[in-house]
């Protein structure tokens, strides 16, 4: 038996999610083959990943992701500030809001319309290996510092350590990253779950911004980020040598378009 759900798309710096108000207890009917059809460019809407608006007891609401392949993912960035938007704009919060996701409460508030600031987890522990660095941002990531990213071939080069298990069981997100100045780098991500490298991923950013501070600016914490999807904003507090706290990404979230799509139930 098919059934009709409203459905809303959503742009945050280079990625693209589909957004379900689920507050009415649907949210069983979005298992890994219904998430993946939709997200499929070709037969689907087309997306990044899903995002369920959940009730939440205790805060605004509550955020619970899938990546495009259908599986429930750990903490995205770039979809909690498109998540907060569409809360936004269907009235749920205004200008300031709190909610959970899987790694734990975030904050969010909007400087003006367009741009959405959302306070990521406490980063604690930086652990080098292999030629890079590993931590976790609300996602697991390995961060390997290069020149000239822009002739790396990221889909190979990421997808071989991305499913390294030296690095983390159940695989890693990978960044390639460019330092340009104490403050502006620029960052290619391989996303786990999409499998592909992505335009942008938040806490991808997060964790580049982080390693830039760790082994070169040890005094910045403010760093524009460049990616392919366009520009975001990280900025911390440094606690002792791999402690940070008080982390926020910033960027902007649009609105594209609504529809109506049947869902098997």
């Amino acid at each position: 038996m098919e059934e009709s759900i409203t459905f809303f798309k959503y742009h945050g710096t280079g990625n693209d999610f589909i957004l379900v108000d689920a507050r009415d207890g649907r949210i069983e009917k979005f298992n890994q083959e219904v998430v993946a059809s939709l997200c499929d460019r070709h037969l689907g809407i087309g997306a990044d990943g899903l995002i369920l608006l959940l009730h939440s007891e205790k805060n605004d609401f509550r955020m619970k992701y899938f990546n495009s392949d259908g599986k429930e993912s750990t903490m995205c960035g770039n979809g909690g500030r498109c998540i907060s938007a569409f809360a936004r704009d269907i009235g749920i919060i205004r200008d300031k809001a709190s909610f959970s996701g899987i790694d734990g409460d975030h904050v969010v508030c909007f400087t003006d319309p367009q741009t959405v600031n959302l306070k990521m987890m406490d980063v604690e522990g930086i652990t080098p290996v292999e030629g890079g660095y590993l931590l976790n941002t609300g996602s697991p990531h390995f961060v390997i510092e290069k020149k000239n990213i822009q002739g790396i071939d990221v889909n190979y080069e990421g997808r071989k350590l991305r499913n390294n298990r030296a690095l983390v069981m159940g695989g890693t997100n990978v960044n390639f990253m460019e330092i340009h100045s104490p403050y502006e780098i620029s960052v290619r991500t391989y996303e786990r779950g999409v499998e592909n490298e992505t335009l942008s991923c938040g806490t991808g950013s997060v964790a580049s911004a982080i390693i830039a501070c760790h082994i070169q600016h040890p005094d910045k914490n403010v760093f524009h980020v460049n990616t392919l999807g366009g520009k975001l904003e990280v900025k911390f507090r440094k606690e002792g040598q791999n402690r940070y706290t008080d982390v926020w990404l910033a960027g902007p979230a649009e609105f594209v378009f609504k529809g109506e799509v049947n869902i098997n139930s």
